[in-house]
């Protein structure tokens, strides 16, 4: 197989995806985390696409997607999952598996609380589903989602500076020797694109207003619990190892794995996520 580089026009906006794998096997839908975009994916996806029609969107703003305006789009989660979900009834996707990391939570979660019958499986790499308080990491980010103004939002400016994102790149990581340094000089790269940093900003305040959303996909995934396989990097400061594990309290039959890396868990362990999932979908989609 080979992967194609799309674009469509869904409501306005240019959406760029990846797509590979057979146009009739289970799908199987990448949503990346910040401040990547579906390239963090380009180890992973020739791993899955034999088996599996892969697709993996940019949301607006980010990677070779379209950048309108914040007056012509709402830069919130939102506004990203409904999006995704215009680029998945154009392509006619009803069911598929999830992949999610990072801020590809939230926007995933969205899509199955919207319509939970179109979850065959889900898959969590790096991601939030139980937010704790703002501490560490996190520290200058909750005083802005407390206290909206010019100072606050300055003071997370730095989240998007190549230092800090080279820094989620690099933490946690047993040999840095293994991570592309061209993501992050990537990632920095189209963040420094006129009016991006602003777009940045607006999302990561809108942070904030996904607690319904994780509280939701909480009570779900306790309900009606649907495969799930954890994929996690153990090292990671952003998104720490206990607090992903506590997914075993509502799931004790989620298949878990803790691997020794970092946030961006697919740059040194892609063929190893890539064979968990490839274990775990048969079982899931039988």
């Amino acid at each position: 197989m080979a992967t194609h580089y799309h674009t469509l026009t869904i409501d306005g906006t240019d959406v760029f995806y990846r797509e590979d794998g057979p146009r009739n096997a289970p799908v199987v839908l990448l949503l990346h985390g910040f401040p990547s975009s579906s390239r963090m994916y380009r180890d992973l996806i020739p791993l899955l696409a034999g088996q599996y029609h892969v697709i993996a969107p940019d949301y607006p703003a980010f990677g070779h997607s379209g950048v309108p305006s914040q007056d012509a789009f709402s830069y919130t989660f939102d506004g990203l999952a409904a999006v995704t979900s215009g680029l998945l009834r154009r392509l006619g996707v009803e069911l598929f598996a999830l992949y999610a990391m990072d801020f590809g939570a939230p926007v995933g979660f969205r899509l199955v609380l919207e319509d939970p019958s179109r979850l065959t499986a889900l898959i969590l790499q790096n991601a939030p589903l139980y937010p704790e308080a703002p501490e560490g990491w996190w520290a200058t980010l909750g005083a802005y989602w407390g206290e909206d103004t010019p100072a606050r939002r300055e003071a997370v400016r730095p989240y998007l500076s190549l230092e800090a994102i080279r820094a989620q790149y690099l933490y946690g990581v047993a040999d840095p020797t293994r991570i592309d340094p061209d993501s992050w000089a990537l990632d920095a790269a189209l963040i420094a694109r006129p009016g991006v940093d602003e777009i940045m900003l607006d999302l990561l305040h809108d942070i904030k207003n996904n607690a319904a959303v994780f509280s939701g996909m909480q009570q779900f995934l306790a309900k009606q619990q649907p495969p799930v396989l954890v994929a996690t990097g153990a090292n990671d400061e952003i998104f720490p190892e206990p607090v992903v594990r506590r997914v075993l309290d509502d799931l004790p039959a989620a298949e878990y794995h803790a691997l020794p890396t970092g946030h961006f868990a697919l740059e040194d362990h892609a063929p190893e996520i890539a064979a968990l999932i490839r274990g775990f979908l048969p079982r899931a989609l039988a």
